[in-house]
């Protein structure tokens, strides 16, 4: 009975995330127009920042700030203590996540940017992209990991280990990750204005969620944490997404009016780049014989971004007007209904994944 249930009522995202890929190319259109019909504005906007020379935007910055901060609310420390009861799976999405994913993605960007797009985008343009796309594969996936693990049926527990930790190795690997990366592509990456956006947008909102989530945990309890405290902020991550994505878009007008090819380039390896962590993550699984609801949101873990943080840290290091920072938002997006692909790969192949673990 419970099968035909599941059956009849299958998981769904909820309405924001089912429409994410249209809300971003709504918010592409109306900052284009916004860029396009008010130019004067848009410049003055785009000259407020942090300190002169900071490249941080004041808007933008609050805005990701408003995004980042509600996210880091929900990781559980405690579930690391979690960490010894799968931990193949923890450990084949981790080596996905920082060696695989970001050493791939540079390859793919320094190849397709830098060499086969090379007749359609200039040395330096093509530079940026390449930062913009090692930014985000650097920056392994926080939020949507939650509706990805809920859509294949995953250990929520699990879910719950892998966030803490990747959040917790992005304090000391993200910087030098990124570093190594960008100096390979021979792209400049200044090492302070890097160490300060890890600061800014991880350090602080992470520090700050998880004080938060420990003082309310002890006055009020898990169930008013969880259902009252906590959807109150789901309005408030969407309003600052959507204004964030108008802002970066309108700065980008110019750029996308003249070079709207480019989005498409961008979009390739960022595909070939999801798809290829995900099967490599879910063919290890298999092969290791983990449990299912481990290796199929470890595949989503193992292959999607954070691309919230990519975005902070484009526009911290680059500009919000720059190559970078587009590159960083193509990512949002494409990453929606491709990783509701694999979503649906990971379930329709659940009997063959079994049967290995049914043989031993």
């Amino acid at each position: 009975m419970s099968d035909t249930t599941a059956a009849a009522a299958p998981k769904r995202l909820a309405f924001f995330e089912r429409y994410l890929t249209l809300w971003v190319f709504l918010c592409m259109v109306a900052g284009v127009a916004l860029g396009k019909l008010f130019p004067g504005a848009t410049a003055a906007l785009s000259k407020l920042e942090f300190g002169h020379g900071s490249q941080v935007n004041i808007p933008i910055g609050v805005l990701l700030w408003l995004m980042i901060y509600p996210m880091m609310l929900k990781v559980d420390f405690g579930a690391i203590g979690g960490i010894a009861r799968k931990p193949k799976g923890l450990m084949v999405t981790l080596f996905i996540n920082w060696l695989v994913k970001p050493f791939g993605m540079a390859l793919l960007a320094w190849v397709f940017m830098q060499h086969v797009f090379a007749p359609w985008i200039d040395a330096e343009t093509a530079k940026g992209y390449t930062a913009g796309l090692i930014i985000l594969a650097a920056a392994p996936c926080t939020a949507m990991v939650f509706v990805w693990s809920y859509l294949t049926d995953g250990d929520p527990v699990y879910t719950l280990v892998q966030v803490a930790v990747n959040d917790l190795i992005m304090l000391v690997a993200f910087a030098p990750v990124v570093m190594f990366l960008c100096g390979v592509a021979n792209v400049i990456v200044p090492p302070k204005v890097l160490i300060t956006s890890v600061v800014v947008f991880i350090v602080i909102p992470l520090t700050a969620g998880w004080l938060t989530r420990t003082l309310l945990l002890k006055a009020h309890g898990k169930d008013w944490f969880e259902q009252q405290f906590l959807p109150k902020f789901h309005p408030v991550m969407i309003g600052a997404l959507l204004l964030t994505l108008v802002l970066i878009f309108a700065f980008q007008a110019q750029n996308l009016t003249s070079r709207w090819l480019a989005v498409l380039l961008i979009a390739v390896p960022i595909v070939i780049q999801v798809y290829f962590n995900s099967g490599l993550t879910y063919l290890l699984m298999r092969k290791l014989r983990v449990e299912h609801n481990v290796a199929a949101p470890g595949a989503l873990i193992g292959a999607s971004n954070f691309f919230e943080l990519a975005v902070a840290v484009a526009i911290t290091l680059f500009g919000a007007d720059s190559p970078a920072a587009l590159a960083t938002v193509v990512g949002v997006l494409v990453e929606v209904p491709v990783m509701l692909s694999v979503c649906k790969v990971c379930n329709e192949t659940k009997p063959w994944y079994q049967r290995r673990a049914a043989a031993s």
